[in-house]
């Protein structure tokens, strides 16, 4: 059978039938599997859009391309809604568009990631990704980044150089900060801090297409500023349907809407007055739109990449500026001399031309710093070479330039020509590229793709292959060789091409046809500039377009490196990209000469400062167009003030250099002045770059970022300010000599004028006549200045000066960077100076703080003028601080000018050497601030005032005295003895005036004042009347054995002043006075002694007795008395004791403490000067004063003084509890059983008063018969008791052991032999015997019926000492007790002086003269005490009175206790006392007092206890829960998680409330108060380490933060948190309902006690979730912190191992110390019956060494040691080796989360009183 034949149709059929099934094939096998990551082009089931009732602001547009219509809306699934206008869209997305979220998951609390799903719907623009990942994570504190991407396929992302290298730093939970919702899928961006909603996506769908990337965000405010590169009209955006097309460009910035040279997709947000502010970037690299929408709303639409977000967050708009900097790179600092005037123009035709340009401005003597050449001075516009006729003589004009001070800059585009050189020459730089293959390519990858730009058809550079880096490096090298210049300018780098694509055209694809085009110029991607498919090293043109003149920057600067090396040299670009300002400036491009553009070049330099450019200004004068004189003329103002100042035009027009407008005209002479001007100001505005460069603030800065509170300065952007202090306001319209202009609320002077702008915080119309410029200098400004000249150059040999601006406080604050103005790195090692200037108090402290620079140019500060000095100073002194002793000098008055007018005083010729620390004091005419007191009593008139011979003038400021000294009131010098140990000086009163105007009290006529020497850090000056015996404090004292007679050794220098006297003492460090008496009003009479001195500083601490409502003190006339009371605590009232001590902080951070030893009744006033008064009513002035310099070795030298504090027992750490109340032992045994079952750590029980039958001391209540076995059976078990005893003795017993024995003794007060020899009665708590007491009448006549006669021991005999032990002996053999609680110690008295309430003697002394302002003081000083002529006698026998020692009387009465207690027990136990004065710590803790229960006596403990912290009194709290008043719930739990911190924990109320002990609240309650004191007893070994510390060294224990962190001055306010030590921070709730505390977070590493977590913040404010059952605790990187596992009681906590926190810093490594004695023997430190052993941690190593071990028992072994920040890379092993030497493997838990690794050493058994040594290895 033969074969078939087709027919040739048969045969045309089946090839179509198998082309056919191939396609139908294929198309089956992507419509079941797709592309990987990308589905299919809408859906297969009809969608029908769900289309929301939204606000027409807040559509977001589903048809943003052309053609929209209600059938295409519709066929992208949205929703259609005509309008009448066109803005808004009218096709907008449906609510069933976008993502869902399939999958969420937290690999660290820090961090979340999700799977996200496309929703079925229909596309936008095709190629959709079906299935997306979102990784989010806190990277800090203050930035957020979440990023979305395709789950299945990378795509391309920028590879930016410098967040590349950023190391995260996790803070906080993100769910503080991040929400995400699920379907549809949508974020919320929240402030953690008030949980305020910041960027809010869930208003509209996610679309991410592979060529098509969309996101919206609701925003918070309409208040966005940034977004660019673009010409914005105003600063503020117009959130009106705005779009922004972002995508490099080569365009004109004529003010429409188009894209230019960089790209920036960041703004800020402004939220509200507050300042508050958040930053958006999106780190993006492909052309995109951004839409700002009225709701307010972004939207984001990108062609390509992913969508990597960072979210910033700030306080201020600065901050936010800086967050974004640290993200992108801080801006480089330029060299000095680019900051002078600059001179440029394209095509100036020859180098001659060049030449008399420059010789033309020189001729008028121009400041000018700067000469450009365009590319014209090329052969033919190619790089690398010049053109040998016009400019043959090039190689020698940077020469031509230096010669005289200037420099040169040339230019270089990216473009490299592919033809011959003249002559048919090889243009080498060419081919040397094409053989390194350093050109872009085609789509090929092979073929470089060919454009045209200046020199003809040209190739571009590849900057992102390292081919074409090395290439360029090497050409720039040549090049530099041939032609010397300075720096370089590139352009040209968007990349521009004047061929669309290249030479050949662009193929039909979707890179450079995309499927969206944004409203980019001309609405072609590859108009201007390469195809979009061309290939570079970091991807397609397409993605990376954006980044070329970002690559060529990072290219330049090494090639920039490789030429100028160790010099700093300039970089200039035109296109760029955040990260940019890290090397480059930047100016804004190719403006006209026209008012538009002088307008507009300000916003472009505010959105620069945001984007990191500081280096930013515009063409001067305008670059196209003729100028015209008028405009150049303002431009050449304004531009004088642009960072990057630069006259530039272009080819083919006239002339625009200042000199080119005549020697005469108008134009010249005011740019001479305003350059001048800037040259003078140079060293402020570089000082500004370096805080650029190290902080990342602003140059020229928005009015509205420094006056954000004052809504009106938000859109101000015709005006600017360099830094926080000079405020530019240029007149930007034509003919105009009147500018609106905005005043913001602060003092500000004119720059020219030197006088006081009288209007603020307004708009106000400004005169500005053709040759001026608004220019004013804030008032709080110092700016650094220096005598301008021709040139840099010559100008930086010149001498320096200071104009400062005082505000309305007088004060004022500046800094200076200098170095040599062009090295490289100088930051970096360190060679510079840096100056920190203030003023306070008339004085000018020139600080140096950091000298690294050695000035060859000798400079000096010359001139000083300051400006709004109220009057003509009457001196001026000049403090020279060295490292040798401080010189001073005068200022000769022929230096010294002041003008009337204008309130300005000049200091003229003070050669003041640079890197040199100087103080400048002018002293003036006293003014309101200056005054002192002359009547500080009430009721004062002008008649009043003049009869004691002061000066009566009202004043406007509210509490300044009306009535004042004259400035010679006091005493005069008439004799002086100077000696090597101190200063003699007798002084007389000034007979002029009459006397102090109290009858009574006499004034003492002539004075002794004594100074004496005592060593390096102590010094004393006593005044007293040396004819007449008068009282002295009887408390002793531990003064050295020897004065300090060696000079050079002593911290102080003292000089006394002769009329007034005064005495002045100065720290010789800094030339600070620290104490200046040298004031009017000293006094010295019988019953008043009053001086006064200014104060170093605004900031005091101190001053007690009293509730202050701040740790530091308000000066704004504010006076305390003191005066011991049985006063609960409140607001200005004088409590139970008397501590004359203050710590002073300097300016400098420096501290002092002086102390007055005085215990009559005073009071000290504060006034804003600063300075301080004191007034007392009796005895002498006897001054103490340490000079630290630390506020910590402040309180240390001050113990050395009064004694050191005393060492608790152990068990007095752990909690207490008491009540005034108890109804019987039964209460108290209930409550025992109640803490034992709910777990509670409980060591201490208490018996009130209410154990006494009838309140008698030693007298047990029949009711309470059962304690004694009750307390056997605690303290069986571990427990402890302490019972309470008052002073006061019942005289009305029949039989009552204590008063008989009394009695015999002679123990208790009585009136002086002459006025009886009786007893002085009072009335305290004993009753009457057999009296029932009627609760239900009032106080006064329950004390009459019911209360016996008490008699008051006086513990100053020593007999009173024994009778008092002996008692206390007795009451032991009848019940045992562990400690001591002495109350109504003041003495308190419940009636008037005595009974009957007539004191006997001298009336005076129940009401002095003086009455300081004391709580009930119209009632006499007799008060609730005794009668002041009571009579005691001191140990020395001795008879004083009441009057002088009743401050003393609980001093008196606690060291007898203290000794009992130890002769009784044979323990040491603890004594805790109410009333306290200097040294009383020795003995004794303190409580502070009958507190109330309200939210206030929170942080007011805080304050108490940080005071009796400098009273050196560590053992201190306050009644947990409060004493008065009933309790509530929330309150008393945050007091209990409070006083688990507090040294002495004791929850404490009084009679009649209910009960607030812990299991009397509920479980819940029971709990959260068991799980903070678990805390508290595992650190309690931390504890009693801080407390040997303070006993042995004076360390404090509750340390305020100042402490540590003294240089940090935000720190000097803090009070509502402290530290335990130098290590543990607490930060509790004190307020009602709060569930978050901010919290400030000092400059250390830190971690969260509770997770181990490192913070990752510092020296800022941080938001600490705080829910109810939780206290904020964090452990000190740096430290070890010794610790044991908690028990019921620490009689079994002590048993445990002992534990380590080693929590690592930043170098890891760690220290700390642990002692350890028995608990509670007598002076085991002075018997050395103790272990001292100390702990380091380095090198991923801890060992222990022992450094004092003479423990009488053992026992005690090492536990867990738990390692913080051990770092994410696994340590699987441990080795310990102990004593013996012998290594032992452990095997350790590592969290690499939280990076805390445990290592439980307990199963080893190691001696902590024998060194060991533990290593961990990482797997690596």
């Amino acid at each position: 059978m033969g074969r078939r034949r087709f027919s040739g149709l048969e045969i045309a059929l089946m090839v179509m039938f198998a082309l056919m099934s191939v396609a139908a094939i294929t198309l089956i096998v992507l419509f079941v599997t797709g592309e990987p990551g990308v589905i299919e082009d809408g859906t297969t089931e009809e969608f029908v859009p769900q289309c929301p009732t939204i606000p027409v602001a807040e559509r977001v547009d589903c048809f943003p391309d052309a053609g929209a219509s209600m059938l295409q809306c519709e066929k992208r699934g949205c929703c259609w809604s005509p309008l009448d206008e066109r803005n808004a869209p009218w096709c907008f997305f449906s609510t069933n568009h976008g993502y869902t979220v399939e999958s969420v998951e937290h690999p660290n609390p820090n961090a979340m990631t999700a799977q996200l799903k496309r929703m079925a719907s229909p596309s936008l623009f095709g190629a959709d990704i079906h299935e997306l990942s979102f990784h989010a994570e806190m990277q800090s504190n203050n930035r957020l980044r979440f990023k979305i991407y395709d789950a299945q396929k990378k795509r391309f992302e920028v590879p930016h150089e410098h967040i590349s290298s950023l190391t995260t730093d996790p803070s906080s939970p993100i769910g503080n900060t991040l929400e995400m919702t699920h379907k549809p899928f949508g974020l919320v961006v929240r402030r953690k801090e008030n949980k305020k909603v910041l960027f809010d996506t869930t208003m509209a769908p996610l679309v991410f297409a592979d060529q098509y990337l969309q996101i919206s965000a609701r925003l918070p405010s309409h208040n966005i500023y940034g977004l660019g590169e673009h010409v914005h009209q105003q600063y503020l955006h117009n959130t009106n349907w705005k779009t922004w097309p972002i995508f490099t460009r080569d365009a004109f910035p004529n003010g429409g809407t188009h894209n230019l040279y960089g790209h920036y997709p960041f703004f800020l947000c402004l939220e509200d007055e507050s300042g508050k502010s958040f930053g958006v970037f999106l780190m993006n690299s492909n052309a995109m739109d951004v839409t700002l929408q009225p709701a307010p709303a972004v939207t984001y639409r990108t062609i390509g990449g992913v969508l990597d977000f960072y979210i910033l967050f700030g306080d201020t708009p600065e901050q936010v500026v800086q967050e974004f900097l640290e993200l992108v790179g801080r801006p480089v600092i330029p060299p000095y001399w680019s900051l002078g005037f600059q001179l440029s123009r394209w095509d100036y035709g020859s180098l001659s031309e060049v030449k008399t340009t420059v010789e033309r401005n020189r001729a008028v003597s121009l400041p000018y710093d700067i000469q450009y050449t365009d590319i014209d001075y090329m052969e033919d516009k190619k790089d690398f070479t010049y053109d040998k006729v016009k400019f043959s003589e090039l190689p020698q004009f940077a020469d031509y330039l230096h010669a005289k001070g200037q420099r040169y800059i040339l230019i270089l585009d990216p473009a490299i020509a592919i033809s011959k050189r003249v002559g048919n020459l090889t243009y080498e730089s060419y081919d040397r590229g094409t053989e390194k293959k350093a050109w872009i390519t085609e789509s090929d990858g092979k073929t470089p793709l060919v454009g045209e730009v200046w020199p003809g058809d040209t190739v571009f550079p590849d900057y992102t292959s390292q081919q074409c880096i090395d290439w360029w490096v090497d050409e720039y090298v040549r090049f530099s060789n041939e032609i010397k210049h300075d720096a370089l300018w590139i352009d040209m780098n968007e990349v521009a091409s004047f061929k669309k694509g290249s030479n050949k055209g662009c193929a039909d694809n979707n890179l450079n046809y995309p499927p969206y085009t944004p409203k980019i110029l001309d609405e072609v991607m590859y108009s201007k500039t390469l195809c979009m498919d061309a290939k570079q090293a970091w991807g397609n043109h397409y993605d990376v377009h954006s980044l070329y003149g970002y690559s060529m920057v990072l290219a330049t600067e090494k090639a920039l490196q490789s030429v100028f090396r160790g010099n700093r040299t300039l970089m200039l670009t035109r296109s760029s990209f955040p990260g940019v300002g890290k090397y480059s400036g930047h100016w804004l491009g190719d403006n006209g000469a026209n008012w538009n553009d002088i307008k507009w070049a300000i916003p472009g330099m505010l959105e620069f400062g945001l984007f990191g450019i500081p280096y930013i200004g515009a063409d001067i004068c305008g670059f196209f167009d003729d100028t015209t004189e008028e405009l150049c003329r303002r431009w050449m103002q304004v531009g004088a003030f642009y960072p990057f100042s630069r006259n530039h035009n272009a080819q083919g027009y006239k002339p625009q250099d200042p000199a080119a407008f005549g020697p005469d005209s108008t134009l010249l002479k005011s740019s001479i002045h305003y350059l001048r001007i800037r040259y003078t100001l140079l060293p402020y505005l570089y000082t500004l770059f370096y805080k650029a460069h190290t902080t990342g603030d602003t140059v020229v800065r928005p009015v509205m970022h420094e006056f954000y509170s004052d809504s009106a300065s938000w859109k101000v952007d015709q005006q600017f300010l360099w830094g926080k202090y000079l405020l530019i306001t240029p007149v930007l319209h034509p003919g105009t000599d009147t500018v609106l202009a905005y005043i913001p609320d602060a003092v500000w002077y004119d720059y020219d004028t030197m006088q006081q702008v009288v209007d603020r915080g307004t708009f106000i119309n400004m005169n500005l006549p053709a040759d001026k410029l608004g220019l004013h200098i804030r008032g709080g400004a110092i700016l650094p200045t220096q005598r301008p000249d021709v040139t840099t150059t010559y100008s930086r040999r010149h001498p320096m000066g200071l104009i400062v601006a005082l505000d309305d406080n007088g004060q004022a604050a500046g800094e200076l960077f200098w170095d040599d103005g062009d090295s490289r790195e100088t930051v970096k090692t360190g060679n510079y100076i840096h100056y920190s200037f203030s003023v306070v108090n008339g004085v000018l402290t020139m600080q140096v703080i950091h000298n690294g620079y050695d000035n060859p140019d000798n400079l000096v500060f010359e001139n000083i003028t300051v400006l709004g000095v109220p009057q003509r100073p009457i001196s001026v002194s000049v403090t020279h601080v060295s490292s040798g002793l401080p010189s001073n000098s005068t200022v000769p008055t022929s230096n010294i000018q002041y003008d009337t007018a204008k309130m300005v005083m000049f200091l003229k010729n003070l050669s003041l050497a640079l890197g040199e620390t100087y103080l400048v004091e002018w002293k003036l005419v006293a003014g309101e601030k200056q005054r002192f007191d002359c009547h500080p009593e009430e009721g004062g008139d002008e008649a009043k005032c003049k009869a004691r011979g002061c000066m009566w003038e009202p004043s406007t400021i509210e509490r300044a005295p009306w009535c004042f000294y004259p400035m010679d009131h006091g005493y005069a010098v008439t004799a002086v003895e100077n000696v090597n140990s101190g200063i003699t000086v007798d002084i007389t009163r000034n007979l002029k005036y009459r006397s102090s105007g109290r009858p009574g009290s006499p004034d003492i006529d002539t004075l002794r004042v004594k100074i004496w020497y005592h060593s390096s850090n102590l010094l004393q000056f006593k005044i007293w009347d040396p004819s007449t015996e008068r009282y002295e404090v009887p408390v002793p004292l531990s003064l050295p054995p020897t004065p300090e007679t060696d000079e050079s050794k002593r911290l102080y220098k003292v000089e006394v002043t002769n009329n007034p006297f005064g005495i002045q003492v100065i720290r010789k460090s800094t030339g600070t006075k620290i104490w200046d008496s040298s004031v009017p009003g000293f006094t010295f009479s019988d019953m008043f002694i009053q001086v006064s001195t200014r104060l170093s500083s605004e900031y005091v601490y101190g001053f007690g007795e009293t509730e202050h409502p701040t740790y530091k003190h308000n000066l704004n006339y504010h006076t305390w008395g003191m005066f011991a009371k049985d006063q609960p605590p409140g607001y200005k009232m004088n409590c139970y004791g008397v501590h004359p001590f203050y710590m002073g902080l300097e300016t400098t951070a420096d501290a002092h403490g002086v102390l007055l030893l005085n215990s009559n009744a005073m009071d000290v006033s504060f006034q804003p000067t600063p300075a301080l008064t004191y007034r007392t009513v009796g005895g002498i002035l006897d001054f103490f004063m340490v000079l630290g310099p630390t506020p910590e070795m402040v309180v240390q030298e001050y113990t050395a003084l009064i004694g050191r504090p005393v060492l608790p027992a152990y068990w007095s750490l752990g909690f207490q509890l008491c009540r005034y109340g108890y109804a019987n032992d039964k209460e108290i045994a209930d409550l025992y059983k109640d803490m034992r079952a709910a777990g509670i750590p409980y060591d201490v029980q208490y018996g009130d008063i209410d154990y006494m039958e009838r309140q008698l001391d030693f007298v047990l209540n029949p009711k309470f018969d059962g304690l004694p076995a009750l307390v056997d059976e605690m303290r069986g078990e571990g427990m402890r008791f302490i019972f309470i005893l008052d002073p006061a003795i019942s005289g009305n017993e029949t039989s009552y052991p204590a008063f008989e024995r009394g009695i015999a003794s002679n123990v208790f007060i009585k009136w002086p032999q002459h006025l009886g020899d009786g007893i002085v009665w009072g009335k305290v708590w004993p009753d009457y015997p057999n009296v029932t007491v009627d609760e239900s009448l009032d106080w006064d006549t329950q004390v009459e019926l019911y209360r016996s006669y008490a008699a008051f021991p006086d513990f100053f005999r020593q007999t009173t000492a024994e009778w008092w032990q002996m008692e206390i002996k007795d009451f032991y053999d009848k019940i045992k007790f562990d400690g001591i609680w002495i109350d109504m110690n003041e003495p308190a008295s419940f009636v008037h002086g005595t009974v009957g309430e007539k004191c006997l003697g001298n009336p005076l002394l129940e009401n002095p003269p003086y009455m300081p302002p004391l709580e009930s003081k119209h009632r006499g000083l007799n008060h609730k005490t005794l009668c002041m002529n009571s009579e005691q006698i001191l140990s020395d026998g001795k008879k004083v009175r009441h009057y002088d020692v009743h401050n003393i009387y609980g001093w008196s009465h606690t060291k007898p206790t203290y000794n009992a207690l130890l002769s009784v027990t044979g323990k040491r136990g603890i004594v805790v006392t109410r009333s306290t004065y200097p040294s009383s710590g020795k003995w004794a803790g303190h409580w502070l007092g009958d507190n109330y229960s309200s939210w206030d006596q929170l942080y007011k403990s805080i304050i108490g206890m940080m005071e009796f912290s400098l009273f050196g009194i560590s053992y201190t709290g306050a009644d947990i829960c409060g004493f008065f008043n009933a309790a509530e719930y929330e309150m008393c739990l945050r007091w209990m998680q409070l006083g688990a911190f507090y040294p002495y924990s004791r929850n404490h109320n009084g009679k009649g409330n209910e009960r607030q002990d812990p299991v009397a609240w509920g479980p819940e309650f029971s709990n959260a108060s068991r799980d903070v004191l678990n805390i508290r007893y595992s650190l309690l070994p931390y504890l009693y380490t801080l407390m040997y510390e303070a006993h042995v060294k004076g360390s404090t224990v509750v340390r305020p933060l100042l402490h540590e962190f003294v240089n940090d001055k935000a720190t000097w306010d803090i009070y509502k948190q402290f530290l335990w030590g130098p290590a543990l921070l607490i930060t509790p709730a004190l307020d009602p309902g709060v569930t978050s505390v901010n919290g400030y977070v000092p400059d250390a590493r830190w971690y969260d006690f509770h997770t181990a977590k490192d913070v990752g913040l510092r020296r800022s404010m941080l938001s600490m979730p705080t829910p109810l059952e939780h206290i904020n605790l964090h452990i000190r990187g740096g430290y070890i912190l010794p610790l044991q596992k908690p028990e019921n009681t620490t009689f079994y906590s002590r048993k445990n191992p002992l534990g380590l926190i080693v929590a690592l810093d930043d170098t890891g490594a760690a220290s700390g110390s642990f002692f350890w004695d028995d608990g509670e023997g007598i002076d085991t430190v002075e018997k050395k019956e103790y272990l001292l052993t100390s702990f380091t941690a380095a090198s991923n190593t801890l060992t222990s060494e022992v450094i004092h071990n003479q423990l009488l028992f053992g026992g005690l072994i090492l536990g867990q040691v738990k390692v913080w920040g051990a770092g994410r890379v696994r340590i699987p092993e441990v080795t310990l080796t102990d004593g013996s030497g012998t290594p032992r493997t452990l095997k350790p838990t590592h969290n690499l989360d939280t990076q805390e690794l445990i290592i439980d050493a307990t199963p080893l058994s190691v001696p902590v009183d024998q060194i060991f040594t533990i290593t961990w290895k990482t797997s690596i």
